[in-house]
């Protein structure tokens, strides 16, 4: 596929939708293309205004579902991602430069043009099934958000849960949807084995700034009322306020930690802005649109915590933010969590790994 970089015509905002453009990836190589504006004037005379941008989901089979990794910053070494692609268009989500590998615009591409994988499930329960396989927790959602809109249509999350269910496989789950809830009666089960825990994102208090942050996300309302909902059902929940975004959503910090405790969670963490590849000129496009008077501020305090750039990609570092404002946010973290009494991010939950079986594959699951 021969993917072009196109400049959108410069506008109001783009409703609905994170990104600001459709750019493709410069890192590749890719052809660039400028719009020419006398065709796309005359278009709209004939034809009336573009379709409104709309997304698409693409079904693959790939070979395999379980990818391994060896970063020694990060808490598990195995995940699996039913989609590629989120919906939920999240300006500053870091995995937005996956989709240049498709040769796809990391900006609204990401957002529209989505892949699903039918198979994942069947490709998961062959993998555990193989002789030798040693069990460790596995992450859901530590590339795109395995409850978003199109799991709805899909259930390829619940087909993977039922697996690890069937083979008392321990799972975490991170997302920033409500939508979690619709596999309850899985996760309630899961619990009581001591198999899972689930991390939800809440990065504002403020239903019209997630709006622009996070356009199709559920509200923080509705996050909140999930960790709730989750807590109340034995399972053990995280409650992440993740990014934390200077000048942008930092002031919510205490009310966040604060409410998540009320609801009787009892675990917290933050994570900083990060701003890898494309997101970076992604973010800064989103700024102009939406806060034009602080894009500046913003961007100072970023490059203040990562060593005077954009972005640093180096292992521990990325998650541990240097300098003034990155020692204002952990004192501010800790001193709300010690207010609240609640985990400031240290928490571990105690997964069960000894219980896993090798699920039973080309038949029906176990009915004990």
């Amino acid at each position: 596929m021969d993917t072009i970089r196109e400049q959108p015509p410069k506008g109001p905002p783009i409703r609905g939708r994170g990104a600001q453009s459709g750019d493709a990836s410069a890192r590749f190589g890719l052809n660039e293309r400028e719009a020419d504006g006398d065709w796309r004037d005359m278009a709209e005379t004939l034809d009336g205004p573009a379709p409104r941008l709309r997304t698409e989901v693409t079904e693959e089979s790939p070979r395999s579902i379980l990818s391994f990794n060896q970063s020694p910053d990060i808490g598990f070494d195995r995940s699996v991602n039913a989609y590629r692609g989120c919906e939920h268009g999240c300006i500053y989500c870091f995995a937005r430069p996956t989709h240049a590998y498709l040769d796809l615009s990391p900006g609204l591409d990401f957002e529209s043009k989505l892949f699903a994988k039918p198979n994942a499930a069947k490709l998961l329960a062959q993998t555990l099934a193989k002789p030798g396989y040693q069990p460790r927790p596995i992450a859901m959602g530590t590339n795109t958000d395995p409850y978003q809109p199109i799991e709805a249509r899909y259930r390829i999350t619940r087909q993977m849960l039922e697996v690890c269910l069937d083979a008392r496989h321990p799972v975490t789950i991170t997302t920033k949807s409500d939508r979690v809830l619709a596999d309850l009666d899985i996760l309630e089960e899961m619990a009581a084995r001591d198999l899972i825990a689930v991390a939800i994102s809440v990065t504002s208090l403020d239903p019209r700034l997630s709006g622009l942050i996070e356009p199709r996300a559920p509200s923080p309302a509705k996050r909140l009322a999930a960790l709730g909902r989750l807590t109340q059902a034995g399972v053990p929940t995280h409650c992440s306020i993740a990014p934390v975004i200077p000048a942008i959503t930092d002031d919510a910090m205490e009310a966040i930690i604060a409410k998540a405790a009320g609801l009787g969670v009892t675990s917290a963490g933050w994570i900083p802005l990060r701003l890898p590849h494309e997101v970076a000129p992604l973010f800064r496009e989103w700024l102009e649109a939406h806060f034009p008077d602080r894009k500046d501020k913003v961007m100072s305090i970023v490059r203040s915590i990562r060593n005077g750039k954009d972005n640093d990609p180096g292992f521990f570092s990325r998650l541990k933010p240097t300098g003034v404002w990155a020692d204002l946010f952990r004192a501010r973290f800790r001193v709300a969590c010690g207010r609240a009494g609640i985990g400031d991010g240290k928490a571990k939950f105690a997964l069960d790994c000894s219980q896993f079986r090798a699920p039973m594959v080309g038949g029906q699951m176990r009915l004990l």
